[in-house]
């Protein structure tokens, strides 16, 4: 683990990549190279793009046929999994298996500001929240990343006028701090992502 960076250092990604941030799924998964991750998940090999706004045309073309669209970047020691419009990060039959023996870090929102962070280890849920109500987690470390969420810049009040502004970056921040994964606007422009795509689940 990292130090905790805040929602602050993560406000590049509403200037650069506002589409992404109206609906997304990130994930980090560690000790998989990325060819292994589409593997894994049962994708469909697709053309590789560079750069994660080169990931946005082909993951709607996808979802007009009931696909989720996958890039996914080598980072080192962890692969950065990047969906537009997606969800497959966040969900449970597709990520605890894949957490086996391993880590896996995912935070999802949608065009209706329904979003999840969760934090996946050794095939269970350590960590699972929704960012706009941090205050109300589940998993079996649920308080254990308490002081890294507040540093990251939750609000953990349940009050009515709790702060909410920086919530989605907040969950970046968080992310990072699990990680020691920093995301940066380099890195988005010119990460190599090899792709592929799934049946989105239930369909």
């Amino acid at each position: 683990m990292t130090d905790t960076t805040t929602a602050a250092d993560y406000a590049w990604l509403r200037e650069r990549y506002e589409e992404l941030m109206e609906a997304y799924c990130v994930t980090l998964i560690h000790g998989l190279a990325p060819q292994e991750v589409l593997r894994a998940l049962g994708a469909e090999p697709a053309p590789g793009v560079t750069g994660v706004a080169a990931l946005s045309e082909p993951a709607y073309e996808a979802g007009d046929e009931d696909r989720l669209f996958l890039g996914v970047a080598s980072l080192g020691e962890w692969s950065l999994m990047v969906e537009y419009n997606g969800y497959l990060g966040v969900t449970d039959e597709a990520m605890l298996p894949l957490s086996q023996g391993r880590t896996v870090v995912s935070h999802f929102r949608n065009v209706n500001a329904v979003d999840h962070f969760y934090w996946y280890r050794d095939g269970a849920i350590r960590l699972h929240f929704e960012p706009l109500f941090a205050h109300d987690r589940d998993g079996t470390h649920p308080d254990e990343l308490i002081d890294a969420m507040r540093e990251s810049g939750f609000d953990l009040s349940d009050a009515d006028d709790r702060v909410i502004d920086a919530h989605t970056e907040a969950a970046f921040a968080l992310a990072h701090h699990l990680t020691g994964v920093r995301l940066s606007p380099e890195l988005f422009e010119r990460a190599e992502f090899c792709c592929g795509s799934v049946p989105m689940p239930g369909i």
